[in-house]
């Protein structure tokens, strides 16, 4: 049953609130212990609320169009009552006094949140390997990571913990393990959805954003968290509906298909993709293929970014406040952000490193702009290659290379979905969705044909 449907069937009493809850909470309790998706979970306060809707229904008052399904938060993202430690050890003690704007959104549309999932320590990684409260495994193909850095999520949703989950996107965290996992992960527009909340490993190039199933479960939550907010300043003043534009006429779009994210990619990841465009093809859909010059550009350019603006957000982790304080507690892969972006934040080397870095950003954005004037959007894989099993010893710059295809989209601010394509050796594959700025709408009508092509 999609989500939509689901909704729908709660509304009509169908099936009960209390019942899609406890579906879920059983499954938690039966799986979780050994994929380690959930940090937290608050059983007696999922079930007061899914109660109190039930009892909305029945007395035929009006419900949000979240009514009665069930919500998994990164552990990034501020949830009132619960432990907001953002998978480390820092802020182990730090019990959330506020809710973020999303989660203000979500309860306003009677989404019942059942608790807080893993992720690595502070967004920084690509595997969800670095989190304080140990590694989470990949219900889609077990002994293998999750992807990053909302492996907690995406795991969620793959293993039927719950109907839609919220992660985080600085580089790829939502896509990448959507891609994992053999879910479909979407990150919006830069400034569509409020980062009010949001614990910030890079302000310049995080959203948040859904993870779910199906296409239906991601649109209904856009529908609820994308808006202004004055708490923002970085969101538009824009309210798009999404779950009534679905239904768009692919055949009339535009498809590119850019030869240098082929080249970096493995042959057997391309092969999966490209029979995804032999069908869009096959069903009329004009197909172009396009040249990006900069693809060697792309990674030291993210990077040099967001070490300076994590160094930057973890300045208030003194310890005096609340935690302790990072450098005394953290992991390693934290503290190689924190000393990195430390040391090109000097002055002598600003200019040298992050204004060359701000300058090359400007360049990409400029050139990959062209790409998308003459097409409605860009289709290639999320990851250049398959995830590597827990525990693996991986150097940093190897683990960096998962957000070659994925981190461009963050640079440019535009949207992109990965969608689960198929399996190679029985580990899920992702295809990535691209499109301008504000255009999400597309990204999920061709996730929606798609899925229906390959089902």
């Amino acid at each position: 049953m999609e989500i939509l449907e689901k909704v729908k069937a709660i509304k009509n009493q169908e099936i009960s609130a209390v019942e899609n809850l406890e579906n879920f909470i059983d499954t938690i309790k039966k799986k979780n212990p050994k994929i380690n998706a959930f940090i937290e979970i608050d059983e007696e306060g999922a079930r007061k609320t899914a109660e109190e809707i039930d009892k909305k229904i029945a007395r035929g008052e009006k419900t949000g169009k979240l009514a009665g399904l069930v919500i998994a938060i990164k552990s990034n993202i501020n949830v009132e009552g619960f432990t907001v430690s953002a998978g480390s050890k820092t802020l182990e003690n730090y019990v959330s006094g506020y809710d973020a704007t999303v989660i203000k959104r979500i309860k306003n549309e009677d989404g019942i949140i059942i608790g807080m999932t893993n992720m690595d320590e502070f967004a920084c990684g690509s595997s969800t390997e670095t989190s304080y409260y140990g590694p989470t495994d990949n219900p889609s193909a077990p002994g293998y990571i999750p992807g990053g850095s909302s492996g907690g999520s995406a795991a969620a949703i793959a293993a039927d913990m719950c109907d839609i989950a919220l992660g985080s996107d600085t580089g790829g965290s939502i896509r990448n393990p959507a891609a994992c996992c053999g879910v479909i992960g979407f990150k919006p527009t830069y400034g569509f959805v409020s980062r009010y909340g949001l614990i910030d490993l890079a302000m310049s190039l995080d959203q948040i954003g859904p993870f779910a199933n199906d296409v239906t479960g991601i649109s209904l939550m856009l529908d609820t968290i994308v808006g202004y907010d004055p708490a923002d300043p970085t969101t538009m003043k824009i309210k798009p509906s999404f779950t009534n534009n679905l239904e768009g006429n692919i055949e009339n779009m535009k498809v590119g298909i850019v030869k240098e994210f082929q080249e970096v990619s493995q042959d057997s990841i391309v092969k999966v993709v490209n029979d995804i465009v032999s069908e869009l093809d096959a069903h009329g859909v004009e197909i172009q293929e396009l040249k990006f010059d900069y693809i060697d550009l792309v990674l030291p350019t993210y990077y040099l970014i967001n070490f300076v603006e994590f160094f930057s957000a973890t300045r208030k982790y003194d310890g005096r406040k609340y935690g302790y304080r990072i450098e005394e507690v953290c992991g390693e892969e934290v503290l190689r952000r924190i000393q990195i972006g430390s040391y090109i934040s000097q002055k002598e080397y600003s200019g040298k490193y992050y204004r060359r870095a701000l300058q090359a950003r400007s360049l990409i954005r400029k050139e990959f702009m062209k790409l998308l004037k003459d097409v409605d959007i860009i289709i290639g894989p999320t990851l250049p290659k398959l995830p590597h099993k827990i525990g693996t010893e991986i150097e940093p710059l190897e683990m960096y290379k998962y957000d070659i295809l994925t981190c461009l989209t963050n640079l440019v601010g535009i949207p992109a979905a990965s969608v689960d394509v198929g399996k190679i050796k029985n580990i899920p594959v992702g295809v990535q969705i691209q499109a301008k700025a504000c255009e999400d709408y597309k990204v999920l009508q061709a996730a929606h044909a798609i899925k229906k092509l390959i089902t």
